[in-house]
């Protein structure tokens, strides 16, 4: 159950991010959906590849492709008005995304035996992978290199579950509010890792 529902939540906040993207960019509804599906299903797939999961086993969520269609469908379809919501909301849902993902791709991971270090990678690019190959479909610089704390989340979220301390639905809800919770802090508060430039 914990994992039906983790995958349903991030599908459709990354979905209705993609095709948000895609409008923004002026993208026809084609484009939309190539985006919605990309940033939904991008970093499942370079996760199962990665740590040797079938890569045909993301064929087989055909419920979850019918979720993400009806979500870049509806988003295409609301009034411009009602998507204004998304700059006030998107952050919180594309949180949602973020921490529902970096536990499924952990448990992922943790399932087929892998290292810690294998859960960690898989907990951050399923977290964050779809939206960075989502950006580059786009355009844009990949927003989780440059924005706000975002792919840090998910790695530690990854620390937590590959180390043993999620066995339960209670703990992975106590693990999911954590990471939504210090995504929205990091947006709030503007918290970023350090940087440098060729020029500082």
């Amino acid at each position: 159950m914990v994992w039906d529902i983790l995958n349903i939540v991030g599908t459709l906040a990354f979905a209705i991010s993609g095709a948000m993207v895609a409008m923004e960019e002026e993208y026809d509804i084609l484009g939309g959906y190539v985006l919605g599906f990309t940033t939904a299903f991008g970093g499942g797939t370079i996760r199962n590849l990665l740590i040797g999961i079938p890569i045909q086993d993301i064929w087989q969520q055909g419920n979850l492709f019918i979720i993400a269609s009806l979500a870049i469908t509806v988003v295409f379809l609301l009034p411009t008005g009602w998507l204004q919501y998304w700059n006030k909301w998107g952050i919180f849902f594309d949180a949602l995304g973020l921490a529902a993902f970096a536990i499924q791709g952990a448990l992922s991971a943790v399932q087929v035996q892998a290292p810690l270090s294998a859960v960690i990678v898989a907990a951050t690019l399923t977290g964050s992978g779809g939206g960075i190959i989502r950006d580059v479909f786009a355009g844009r610089k990949p927003l989780v290199f440059r924005a706000e704390i975002y792919a840090l989340w998910a790695a530690l979220g990854g620390v937590v579950i590959g180390l043993g301390f999620i066995n339960g639905p209670w703990t992975a809800g106590i693990l999911f509010a954590a990471i939504v919770v210090c995504r929205m802090l990091s947006v709030h508060f503007k918290w970023k890792l350090p940087k440098r430039t060729m020029t500082s």
